[in-house]
């Protein structure tokens, strides 16, 4: 069976000893059970061609298809998250988020492989929300009880948002984002009980949520600035380095994540795939 090593951070463990193109029955329930307690994946070594990358990503659910994405030529399921060397259109997946959470029913977890990893540069961050509420003060806790957010991309994609393709902003950008739907909409609460493990997480990013249902903007805009404080805290957050041939699974249920630059001058690549179960 695989080895799993905790990397003794705020989450996050490294998996080795495993054949990523070739998952049992047993070795998928126990990969589905560690990303249940450590809510971040590491998997070293695994050079997998885009079929092999489907199959594996397959041992965690079922395969999705991102909303704003234009998949690779040849794949309905396999995004490619790029940056060339050159490039100066805004950072993509700079600000603090869980994958697609405007949607009404959200990915479970998403799934990277490196292929063009940079010297320099180019982290991720992830931040255990578990740990964050866990860490809230007890009168916050219940000033949260019951609370909807309202999630909604309007800003960050689509006509006239921060990655339209057709704007003046994001000219050369090589990623391939859609810039001809309608906003997507959907309400969530702001804590979630994890279907997997059982305990409470956050579920709200400044960058998705546009406020709370039944609540003045202002009160709600304050309350999501007071939760992003202990969303973020260093505590919570584990970062992680890329090399070459690495995937990374990750539950979006459970963690949020944000992208680093720092690697101006090189290109970057890595293929993603999304898992709804």
């Amino acid at each position: 069976m695989a080895v799993i090593t905790p990397t003794g951070h705020a989450c996050g463990a490294v998996v080795t000893d495993l054949d990523a193109r070739a998952i049992n029955d047993a070795e998928a329930a126990e990969l589905r059970s560690a990303l249940d307690e450590h809510h971040v994946l590491v998997f070293p070594d695994q050079r997998m061609s885009n079929d092999e990358l489907e199959r594996f990503s397959e041992a965690f659910g079922r395969l999705g298809t991102d909303p704003w994405f234009i998949p690779i030529e040849g794949s309905d399921h396999i995004a490619e998250i790029r940056r060339d060397a050159d490039e100066e259109a805004p950072l993509f997946g700079e600000g603090w988020h869980s994958d697609w959470s405007f949607l009404d029913s959200p990915p479970v977890a998403t799934c990277l492989l490196g292929l063009t990893i940079p010297p320099v540069g180019g982290d991720t961050l992830f931040a255990n929300q578990h740990l964050a509420y866990d860490r809230l003060p007890d009168d916050l806790k219940s000033r949260l009880e019951g609370l909807i957010a309202k999630h909604s991309d309007r800003f960050i994609y689509g006509k006239g948002s921060m990655h339209d393709p057709a704007s003046d902003e994001t000219a050369g950008q090589t990623m391939a984002i859609r810039g001809d739907r309608d906003p997507y909409d959907g309400q969530h609460p702001l804590v979630r009980i994890h279907e997997g493990n059982g305990r409470p997480a956050l579920f709200s990013t400044l960058g998705y949520v546009q406020g709370v249902v039944d609540m003045e903007d202002d009160e709600a805009r304050s309350l999501l600035r007071e939760i992003h404080e202990h969303q973020i805290d260093d505590a919570v957050i584990y970062r992680h380095r890329w090399e070459p041939d690495m995937a990374v699974v990750w539950d979006n249920r459970s963690v949020l994540h944000r992208a680093t630059g720092g690697y101006e001058g090189h290109d970057r690549l890595l293929r993603r795939t999304t898992i709804v179960r």
